[in-house]
């Protein structure tokens, strides 16, 4: 009796385990708008760790925060307020290397969270990600600092 126990315990494990969507964990869903019926549209984006070549930015990261620094633009009020803080945000990288779909995940402040997608939105473009040779585009989660 404990052997039949045993083979439907694991029958049903696997079933459950195969019905499970695949793909799904190393893809994320990404809001690109809403249609004429008002039904929103999404499109799949790999994550960051799932390529087997990661996106880069020109130069890699060390450029990439030079690249932040050099263009960021502290907002006066709340740089004499003393907010501060990092703005954690995402963002796609296209096939194309662009990057588009930036939104904030972390929030400090709104004017902070304003200046840190305008950063990012306006990146030169990447050397895109690849998965077995293919370019995909891939979702890539970065923080933009604020510091007195």
């Amino acid at each position: 009796m404990k052997n039949s126990t045993f083979i439907i315990f694991a029958t049903m494990l696997l079933c459950i385990v195969c019905s499970v969507k695949k793909g799904r964990a190393q893809t994320y869903r990404v809001t690109t708008g809403v249609d004429s019926n008002g039904a929103r549209n999404y499109r799949e984006v790999y994550e960051y760790d799932f390529v087997s070549d990661k996106p880069e930015f020109p130069g890699g990261d060390c450029k990439l925060v030079e690249y932040i620094n050099s263009n960021r633009r502290y907002p006066k009020e709340e740089y004499r307020k003393g907010v501060c803080g990092k703005v954690t945000c995402s963002f796609v990288v296209n096939t194309d290397g662009r990057v588009s779909h930036v939104h904030v995940l972390r929030s400090v402040h709104p004017k902070l969270d304003e200046e840190a997608v305008r950063i990012l939105a306006s990146m030169p473009v990447w050397s895109p990600g690849k998965l077995n040779g293919q370019a995909v585009p891939v979702r890539v989660i970065w923080s933009v600092p604020f510091r007195r």
